[in-house]
């Protein structure tokens, strides 16, 4: 090694003995460009004006700052005032707020994408959405970054969540279960999971705390769910006590130290949606620890025992929510509070993304008896209410498409499970409107400009599931008289308006797409040449993953065609 770097042009050699043999400086390479050069290299990506700076700054505030909860206004613009009247000089760097850096970028991330006008070509488009990655980067080297100058601080939780919700945007679901994890160390540094109460800690601090951390619960675990990998929150090592029906950020220590909660039926703040959706957290870590523990024993009695107790506890927390999150909510209070329409939007995609979840293992498991009906009920109810939802955003505006694609919905699979029940069913009667609705919804995702390659691969399962499917109708074995079903029809669901209105007969009548295909206990072994159980569906593959879902499929409908009877 010493040797061949005599052969090396000056400035390669980062050895340091080497350079101080070869005359060169004493200092290690690292060292040259100076303790700061990061800092500049952040700098360096804000827009130079700061009209532009305050623009999407503002942006983020009026459409998406409520809905999120994201940060405290008057204290973000105190620190903003503060960063634009810093003096220049590189003496004035040391007291650059890093932490408080990383905020204003994911800020600028969202604020791009809210400035985009619609529509607009493809071409500003694209500068929009790479002004936006822009964004996103810098914030991320940010919350790096920051933690090496000055530790910990509640301004890299917050960025940690919004970095978090941004890659569930944009569909990046991987990145964002290492962002999220990279927020919740932020915030056990801090102590955050133990409960303020217990630290003596002034009430608004308390509450404030509270709020972050159960949206820190929600995302760890729902994003671990939907991988299949592991969460960073373990409930063992935790003290949570649930949050207040009450708004502290414009209350004085004092004020709030003696605020008494609102009742939660009369007065919903934006702190209602976190009580509610920390109890369904509390339901999906079951769901979670049920199905990807070392230990667990799906398929067995105790299993499918422990499937039927934890669905009576989300009927329970669906049938606890006040009138204005219900399924069938009353609306008269959206007007006055904007920001009710988006959470019940979230807690109702939590809901059947918990309820997919938890039944499509059983989805397919046969049964003479129909023990497992009420899985094959519960998930193909909420795959249908799930793609109603999907189906009812018609040309959004750049704000309500953010705040409809950061949430849980962009987690669950519901095309596919349906898509995958009309290939495994495809003499049923109700298949006609799975297919119908599937090919809308496959139509709305092709004919969205703002689709990504993610988004666009769900797409291509989905139509190769109905491709699959069509072939099936139209062979000759689709003539064939349709088999008896081994079972009477059960319940009904309520009915709903929309794309999938025949979507939801099926849920009257599923023990009919279950059993038309007469699969018995041997064909899972058949299917498994993948390497993957396709029947247990605990993980569903990378979507990106189109090889290993077109074998899936092709065998699945192969079956089908062999014995249509």
């Amino acid at each position: 090694m010493g040797d061949s770097t005599s052969d090396l042009s000056d400035g390669i050699h980062i050895g340091y003995s080497h350079r101080t043999r070869l005359g060169g400086s004493t200092q290690p390479f690292r060292s040259e460009r100076g303790p700061y050069a990061q800092l500049w290299e952040l700098l360096g990506s804000l827009p130079r004006r700061k009209a532009i700076v305050d623009k999407l700054v503002r942006l983020f505030f009026n459409d998406l700052n409520v809905t999120f909860d994201a940060v405290h206004e008057k204290t973000f613009m105190r620190h903003y005032e503060d960063f634009w009247d810093r003096k220049a000089g590189c003496d004035d760097l040391t007291n650059l707020n890093l932490r408080w850096l990383s905020v204003l970028f994911i800020i600028l991330a969202f604020g791009e994408l809210l400035d985009c006008p619609q529509p607009c070509s493809v071409e500003a488009q694209r500068e929009c959405e790479d002004s936006s990655l822009h964004f996103h980067w810098s914030a991320r080297k940010s919350l790096v970054i920051a933690p090496s100058f000055y530790g910990e601080s509640p301004d890299l939780t917050r960025a940690g969540i919004l970095i978090t919700r941004y890659l569930i945007y944009t569909k990046r679901i991987s990145e964002s279960w290492l962002t999220g994890s990279f927020a919740v160390r932020m915030a056990q540094a801090q102590g955050m999971h133990i409960d303020g109460e217990h630290l003596q800690l002034p009430r608004k601090v308390i509450e404030i705390r509270r709020r972050l951390w159960s949206q820190l619960y929600f995302l760890d675990v729902s994003i671990a769910l939907a991988l299949g990998r592991p969460n960073s929150i373990n409930e063992k090592h935790c003290v949570f006590k649930e949050i207040d029906n009450l708004w502290v950020d414009d209350m004085s220590n004092e004020e709030a130290a003696s605020a008494q909660p609102l009742n939660l039926e009369a007065n919903p703040t934006p702190s209602a949606l976190l009580i509610f959706q920390h109890r369904l957290s509390q339901i999906i870590t079951r769901i979670y620890d049920m199905q990807f523990s070392l230990t667990s024993t799906t398929g067995s009695s105790a299993s499918y025992d422990e499937v039927v107790h934890i669905e009576d506890l989300l009927q329970l927390w669906k049938d606890t929510l006040p009138s204005y999150f219900k399924l069938d909510a009353d609306l008269r209070m959206d007007e006055q509070h904007t920001f009710l329409r988006w959470h019940r939007h979230y807690l109702h995609t939590a809901f059947h993304f918990a309820r997919i979840t938890l039944h499509r293992a059983f989805l397919f498991q046969p049964s003479i008896t129909g023990r497992f009906r009420r899985s094959r009920d519960a998930c193909i109810s909420s795959a249908c209410a799930d793609l109603q939802i999907r189906l009812s955003l018609h040309n959004p505006t750049m704000s309500e498409r953010i705040k409809a694609y950061s949430s849980t919905q962009q987690l669950s699979n519901s095309a596919l499970i349906l898509g995958i029940i009309a290939v495994q069913s495809p003499y049923a009667q109700q298949t006609e409107g799975i297919l119908s609705d599937l090919q809308s919804y496959c139509y709305q995702q092709y004919h969205d400009p703002w689709s990504n390659e993610f988004s666009l691969a769900e797409a291509r399962v989905v139509e190769l599931c109905i491709k699959r499917t069509l072939q099936a109708r139209q062979s000759p074995a689709a003539s064939q008289p349709k088999p008896p079903t081994m079972m009477q029809p059960g319940s009904q669901t309520r009915p709903v308006s929309g794309h999938v209105s025949a979507l939801n007969s099926l849920t009257q009548h599923s023990s009919v797409a279950v059993y038309d295909s007469n699969l018995n206990p041997t064909r899972s072994t058949e299917l498994g040449a993948t390497g993957k159980e396709p029947w247990s569906f605990n993980e569903f593959p990378e979507l990106m993953d189109f090889t290993y879902w077109e074998g899936l499929i092709d065998n699945l409908s192969g079956c089908m065609s062999s014995n249509p009877d």
